[in-house]
């Protein structure tokens, strides 16, 4: 008998008309939602192991932004930037009648977040901000710079998989084989001639800014979340996201923690256990 599926996968339309999918599990425990917003070249996958770790406590809406996963492509690559997907969001949001949420952001989904809190502030209840601030170190930006947007197709799995261990085995230095097949079925997708190939526009390449040093912008957004209750998570090998840089967003949070995750690069996948229970408590602190 097959097991009863404990999301559905919503749909919804953009101010450009873009069609955007991601999944909802759904509860009516009455407690604020959590939206998860993955990053640059991820989708609402990363964040599916949730919905076994909260069945039916709270409402998660896990997001393929526009250019991801099951969402449209966008004609315009200049729409690929955190403000439209900022925009996408609160389509969202006001089409669901929901006036707050917890945002989980990994990478450039936090970046969301707090493009979100200065555009949006009533509509942050909370954050969880994964391997990511308002300044990012050079090495990390080059790394990704060198592979966003290089589309690459796979036979099998295990290639793929392969391939992922030998370019990223210095941030998951524990992972095995099966780790990074799990891990390569999140950032890829069989095609229809059965080629495994990633799964976003590889446009998203082309307004992406490999530019280090600090956003004042993000800084001054970052005061938005001031008395926001914020999770930061930072991977302790992580080449983008420095203790300085999470040591200084604290003292601008009142209600800041900072969680490090032990022998993980960028980004945690939120499945370790240091994650899990850093979300349990950052949920229990909202609510």
């Amino acid at each position: 008998m097959n097991q009863k599926k404990s999301y559905q996968d919503l749909y919804w339309e953009a101010d450009d008309g873009l069609k955007l999918h991601a999944y909802d599990y759904p509860s009516d425990s009455g407690k604020t939602p959590v939206i998860c917003v993955p990053g640059l070249t991820r989708n609402a996958r990363d964040f599916q192991h949730l919905g076994a770790e909260f069945p039916g406590s709270r409402r998660i809406i896990m997001l393929d932004l526009r250019g991801r996963g099951m969402s449209e492509y966008s004609k315009d690559s200049s729409t690929y930037n955190p403000r439209q997907y900022a925009s996408d969001i609160i389509m969202l949001m006001d089409e669901l009648k929901i006036e707050k949420a917890i945002f989980f952001g990994t990478s450039l989904g936090g970046v969301v977040t707090m493009v979100m809190s200065k555009m949006h502030p009533e509509r942050v209840a909370g954050a969880l901000l994964n391997d990511i601030g308002p300044e990012l170190d050079q090495r990390g930006l080059d790394r990704i710079a060198s592979h966003v947007g290089q589309g690459r197709s796979f036979d099998t799995w295990a290639h793929a998989a392969r391939d992922m261990a030998e370019n990223n085995g210095d941030i998951f230095p524990d992972f095995t084989l099966k780790d990074w097949i799990a891990f390569a079925k999140k950032l890829y997708q069989m095609n229809s001639s059965g080629r495994i190939k990633l799964d976003y526009d590889m446009k998203i390449a082309e307004p992406f800014d490999s530019k280090g040093g600090g956003s004042g912008a993000l800084w001054n957004a970052l005061e938005n979340m001031k008395d926001v209750p914020t999770l930061i998570l930072r991977g302790e090998l992580s080449d983008l996201f420095s203790e300085r840089v999470a040591g200084q967003m604290l003292e601008k949070l009142d209600k800041g923690e900072l969680v490090t995750v032990p022998r993980v690069g960028h980004a945690p996948t939120l499945e370790e256990p240091a994650s899990l229970d850093a979300i349990h408590q950052l949920l229990h602190r909202i609510d």
